[in-house]
């Protein structure tokens, strides 16, 4: 099994709300499939993960300056692609706190246009309350295991 290694970006905001994107699967291999979860992607040749961050933020967002702190978690677990296969995925979060809050779609590819439905910026409350599918769901334990725990309203 081929592994995929990503960064995934736990973006707060000035109140301490952390974005997430809604992901409805429409066609292929993951349809019917509806979740929210953090933006992020996989590495590129050459990449590391750090660097990875940086551009799947200004890709997924629009964010062009923004703190990024140093990866607070790791995760590994099989995973199934859009196409269908299967991959051991290799995750790193990072903590990115941003300032402003209007995003930008400029840098969505095709695959992104078509499955990421919206976004939100959810409160602790929210997240403990959601009967969403939410993909990573100890992010409330990774976010407090580096301290941070985000707005209740």
């Amino acid at each position: 099994m081929d592994t995929r290694s990503s960064s995934r970006l736990l973006v707060l905001d000035a109140r301490d709300r952390i974005l997430l994107f809604r992901f409805v699967h429409r066609r292929g291999p993951l349809a019917g499939r509806d979740f929210w979860a953090t933006p992020g992607g996989g590495l590129e040749h050459g990449e590391d993960f750090e660097a990875a961050a940086r551009r799947e933020l200004h890709e997924e967002t629009g964010f062009k300056s923004a703190e990024i702190g140093p990866p607070i978690a790791r995760r590994c677990f099989e995973m199934q692609m859009p196409d269908g296969t299967y991959v051991l995925a290799d995750e790193r979060f990072f903590v990115v706190r941003v300032q402003e809050r209007a995003l930008s779609r400029d840098g969505w590819t095709d695959l992104e246009r078509d499955v990421m439905a919206e976004h939100r910026w959810w409160t602790l409350d929210e997240l403990r309350t959601t009967r969403d599918a939410v993909f990573l769901d100890d992010i409330l334990a990774i976010l407090a295991g580096a301290g941070i725990s985000p707005a209740l309203r």
